[in-house]
């Protein structure tokens, strides 16, 4: 799918112990297979079915998506910081595509 576009939104500075607050956002149809097209076809589903990310190596997030997510999946969490490393967002979908996205993050 050539439209998937990820999205990251983190604080500017946080210093050693803070909780930040992590949104994400993936540009995604989420076709939930229960459509039809204009000649009655199913139309096939295909959905973000997993998230994931983790920070400095270890895994803050893990969550299984299902077909009532909407389009364009967006996730919001809080992630307590206790040094500087790199986010790594990650997302799969029906089609085993994946997505990922890393961005370094600065703690103070």
């Amino acid at each position: 799918m050539s439209d998937v576009r990820p999205r990251i939104r983190l604080p500017r500075s946080a210093k050693a112990g803070d909780v930040v607050e992590v949104k994400t956002l993936i540009s995604h149809n989420m076709e939930t297979g229960l459509r039809r097209d204009g000649s009655g076809e199913v139309i096939p589903r295909q959905i973000i079915n997993r998230f994931t990310c983790e920070y400095a190596g270890k895994t803050v997030i893990d969550m299984d998506l299902q077909p009532a997510i909407s389009a364009n999946p967006y996730v919001e969490f809080d992630v307590k910081v206790e040094g500087s490393g790199d986010f790594v967002f990650t997302w799969y979908d029906d089609n085993g595509e994946v997505y990922t996205e890393t961005q370094s993050f600065e703690v103070g």
